[in-house]
């Protein structure tokens, strides 16, 4: 029986994650088996810990590039890996700049073409910045290339934070849909609250029968998600290779007995914003304080208690930034 391959996509800090972490919750309440390959452009794992702390799921991490380039042959290690336990879903969270397009592709490899079939591809926006993006990534095509490609390719388009979206963004952001994919079905949605059903429920009734109904291949569709299964065929790819041109990841490891203020984190932050599309890290505070969880993401920036017990560090995404710049700010901060 082929394991079906939900792909969840969409820019830096739409809410994917949290789109995950509910979609681990259901299919366990269901008594479906998970399986999660995660692709984070940094060196060090942020979101990993955070699906331990609530999931238990069999994960599979690929760090410090994107499974589009760099990471591609590892993907179909990783799947193959995954595929031993036998789950009853895998989920392949792509990193923000990440064309999910290469992933439909890498599935129908020859090595794990008989294992696995992809089911839906999910693509969460943020609607407070997502009419921004055509702006911000002007100089760089193959950003923007990117970005509406996890429009297109979409089954299901999660538009995430519409609570930050007034009403006339909105109608521009529908017609924006409109445009780039008119078949996928539009979820408008706060904190990545979607019917699970939507993706899973199929899954509990089709996939723990005998093979006859999955014994196909799959195709990268325009279709929405109720329209069934993918049929035989691969996925196009252009030729164009590297997807995230200009982005760039640093990870900033705190020194041990170094416990800067929250306040001073946040300066940093601040002092950068504008070279910055998301920051992630743990971070300890006060030596037998909690490990706090920081993550920015577009205007928002949150700090929770985490269980993570590592050493504290800070992982920047961003465009055209100078590390060294960055990496000397850092270590007047650890000093304070």
């Amino acid at each position: 029986m082929k394991i079906p391959v939900i792909v969840l996509s969409g820019f830096l800090g739409s809410g994917k994650t949290t789109l995950l972490l509910r979609l681990l919750a259901e299919a366990k309440a269901t008594g479906l088996q998970t399986g999660v390959i995660m692709n984070e452009l940094g060196q060090l794992d942020v979101d990993g810990h955070i699906l331990k702390e609530y999931s238990g799921t069999k994960i599979e991490k690929l760090l410090d590039g994107c499974v589009c380039c760099s990471k591609r042959s590892e993907l179909a290690s990783s799947i193959q890996s995954l595929c031993l336990s036998r789950p009853d879903v895998i989920f392949i969270e792509l990193t923000g700049v990440a064309n999910p397009e290469e992933i439909a592709d890498v599935l129908t490899e020859p090595n794990i073409h008989a294992s696995v079939r992809l089911k839906q591809i999910v693509t969460v926006l943020d609607a407070e910045n997502v009419l921004d993006y055509n702006s911000f990534f002007e100089s760089d095509t193959a950003l923007i290339r990117t970005f509406r490609r996890q429009i297109e390719t979409a089954d299901l388009l999660v538009l995430n934070k519409t609570d930050l979206a007034s009403a006339p963004k909105r109608r521009k952001i529908d017609q924006l849909l409109l445009k780039h994919n008119s078949t996928a079905v539009v979820i408008p949605t706060t904190h990545s609250r979607i019917d699970s059903g939507l993706l899973l429920a199929d899954i509990a009734k089709q996939e723990r029968r005998t093979v006859s109904a999955a014994a196909s291949s799959f195709r990268l569709l325009k279709t929405a998600p109720h329209a069934g299964e993918y049929g035989s065929s691969s996925a196009h790819r252009d030729g164009e290779s590297a997807s995230y041109s200009r982005v760039q990841t640093l990870s900033l490891p705190l020194a041990a007995g170094s416990y800067p203020s929250r306040k001073a984190i946040e300066k940093f932050l601040l002092k950068n914003k504008n070279r910055l599309l998301r920051a992630k890290g743990y971070v300890r505070l006060l030596p037998d304080s909690p490990v706090m969880l920081l993550q920015l993401a577009g205007n928002q920036l949150t700090w929770s208690e985490s269980l993570y017990q590592g050493p504290s560090y800070l992982v920047l995404i961003g465009i055209d930034f100078n590390k060294q710049e960055l990496e000397e700010q850092w270590r007047i901060l650890e000093r304070q």
